[in-house]
């Protein structure tokens, strides 16, 4: 789980309807959480397009099916979507010293691929300061796409998932455009659209090096027409200012990505902006997203928080509040293993064990979230299905 006024305005809102309604929305009674809502109680409401043949609460591949494969591999999107996820999220994009889109949680790809076992690449590993962090290893806009070719992936976190070793090697690094050919492929060969969710990550640190990624996005976007207000592309961001420009590139959904409250987006940083993601979720906040995104994607705290021991506390009006102005919420990330889950959810000590995963989607569930991601679809459509006939 990670940024022309009237006339955007216009163009927001039509986003909106696409995204907006949970037309299907779960009806199931909910958990005895304080603040606590019906599932369908405050979402908003109007015609959602394509979207509207997805179920509600809607389940989101994070980064394919990342709890049993290596993430972002063609392995790991194919697994989604024989799991049954509703859209697979397939491509953190980040670009190559030639300009082409790659699929990488970060730009930084020591941990997610088998280059250290390179030598002919020894001497490109070297520290760089990556949204004022400074990072060493091995970056993909160092390499050519040909090169990062010669690379196969490997598990990122694997204290958590060893079992994910066995696959280590199996797959290469997909690019952006290999992923809306695989896209245009399983749609064809499934007999139902298959919908995909890219990010566009760190997109300030990539233009200061003049390899903007909205420009080459809303090229390859538009080459498979695949750029407008109903295609089947959810755009996303933590930084609202590549959103901002999003909004004027293409006409797909967009959605503003938010992480802890105390922090704040890279964009707001470079350009002075003292406000954190505790303003954006304000209601007057959320007013100014909803100028020119359609949803947010905000960590899970941010839509229940938690007490000091880790446990749930009360939920936040977040839901509620990002309703009333429009927006639809995808929050991230759910997981099955127990360091990943609130303190009341998790069995035993085991890093790598699972916990009470179902009883912690039913507590997100009956926020009234409209879908949320998660590195087990499987797990999460079980949920569903429990929420919405439970």
């Amino acid at each position: 789980m990670d940024r022309h006024e009237s006339n955007e305005q216009q163009q927001g809102t039509g986003r909106r309807a696409l995204l907006g309604a949970a037309v299907l929305g779960a009806g199931g009674a909910v958990l005895g959480l304080p603040g606590a809502a019906r599932a369908t109680e405050s979402r908003p409401t109007g015609q959602r397009g394509g979207l509207k043949s997805l179920p509600v609460p809607t389940i989101i591949g994070h980064r394919g099916a990342s709890g049993y494969r290596p993430e972002h591999t063609f392995g790991s999107y194919q697994l989604a979507l024989d799991m049954g996820a509703d859209i697979v999220e397939a491509g953190d994009l980040v670009p190559t010293k030639d300009g082409h889109l790659v699929c990488r949680h970060e730009p930084e790809i020591g941990g997610t691929t088998d280059v250290a076992d390179h030598p002919e690449f020894a001497s490109r590993r070297t520290t760089k300061v990556l949204d004022g962090v400074s990072v060493t290893g091995w970056f993909t806009e160092d390499f050519t796409l040909a090169e990062l070719k010669t690379l196969r992936a490997i598990e990122r976190i694997p204290a958590n998932r060893p079992h994910n070793n066995l696959y280590n090697g199996r797959w290469e690094i997909p690019t952006l455009e290999e992923v809306l050919k695989w896209q245009d492929e399983q749609t064809r060969r499934r007999g139902k659209q298959v919908w995909i969710y890219p990010e566009t990550k760190h997109p300030t640190y990539f233009r200061k090096l003049g390899l903007g990624l909205e420009e080459r996005v809303a090229k390859l976007l538009r080459k498979y027409g695949k750029d407008k207000r109903n295609s089947p592309v959810i755009l996303q961001s933590f930084e609202p200012g590549s959103i901002q420009r999003l909004n004027k590139l293409v006409d797909n959904p967009l959605v503003v990505l938010l992480s802890s409250a105390g922090s704040r987006p890279w964009d707001f940083v470079e350009a002075g902006d003292p406000r954190t993601v505790a303003d954006l979720v304000t209601p007057k906040g959320l007013r100014e997203l909803a100028g020119y995104a359609q949803g947010i994607g905000p960590t899970l705290d941010l839509v229940i928080a938690k007490k000091a021991d880790g446990s749930l506390g009360a939920p936040t009006t977040l839901v509620a509040d990002a309703h009333k102005v429009g927006l639809i919420l995808h929050p991230y990330t759910m997981r099955n293993e127990n360091p990943f889950l609130p303190a009341e959810f998790r069995k035993g000590t085991d890093a790598d064990a699972y916990g009470d995963a179902f009883g912690a989607f039913k507590a997100y569930f009956a926020t009234g979230i409209d879908g949320v991601f998660t590195d087990n679809a499987d797990t999460g459509l079980l949920a569903r299905e429990d929420f919405v006939n439970g």
